[in-house]
């Protein structure tokens, strides 16, 4: 075998060699870059703001998201519905959130209607007595949950805690408070970004 084919030999196998050691070394480098790029621990276990588009929501309706693991609802009012709100104080156990129920919400939020802009409610949906998820239950007067005094709201199928269309505990529920308003502002007319509270931003 001729001198010339053994260092043919010898220099495809140093080239080779050279490629996956300079492979392995760009690897090394990207996966930190990379990372760096990805949300912190700290930033994952806070919750990621999570961005909402309501501009084909409509009255009546309402939208599921998943904001640090717990379902948010969104859902649009019309005028019934803010008017029936006006009528419910007696009905209920904290109608102002001035209770226990005053830290479950943003200070910048309506009292009565606990929002934002009046037709827009944004709420956790997680019921405050042991954590099941409530349903919703728009329709009035449901023969189930107190025939005319119903005038919409949510039910929580486990232990029997009702709420109205602002998320606020009726009296005599197991729950001990209304149901939490996370942070939350508009980011335009038509989104509306969950988890950034407008006034520490």
């Amino acid at each position: 075998m001729s001198e010339q084919v053994i260092d043919l030999k010898k220099r495809r196998f140093l080239t080779n060699a050279t490629s996956v050691v300079g492979a392995v070394g760009v690897g090394f480098v990207l996966v930190p870059f990379l990372s760096s790029w990805m949300p912190s621990a700290r930033a994952k276990a806070a919750g990621a703001p999570v961005d909402v588009d309501i501009a084909k929501l409509d009255p009546g309706q309402l939208v599921r998201v998943l904001w640090r693991k717990k379902p948010v609802w969104i859902f649009r009012r019309d005028a019934q519905t803010l008017a029936n709100l006006e009528t419910l104080d007696s009905d209920l156990s904290d109608p102002h959130s001035t209770g226990n129920s005053k830290s479950n919400q943003p200070t910048y939020i309506t009292e009565n209607y606990r929002s934002i802009k009046a037709e827009v409610a944004v709420i956790v949906g997680v019921c405050t007595h042991l954590g099941c998820s409530p349903t919703y239950r728009p329709e009035l007067g449901a023969a189930d949950l107190g025939g005319d005094s119903w005038k919409g709201g949510f039910y929580c199928p486990c232990h029997g805690s009702k709420f109205d269309l602002a998320g606020r505990v009726y009296a005599g529920a197991p729950a001990p408070t209304n149901l939490v308003v996370p942070p939350y502002h508009f980011v335009s007319n038509s989104l509306i970004r969950i988890g950034i509270d407008p006034q520490s931003s």
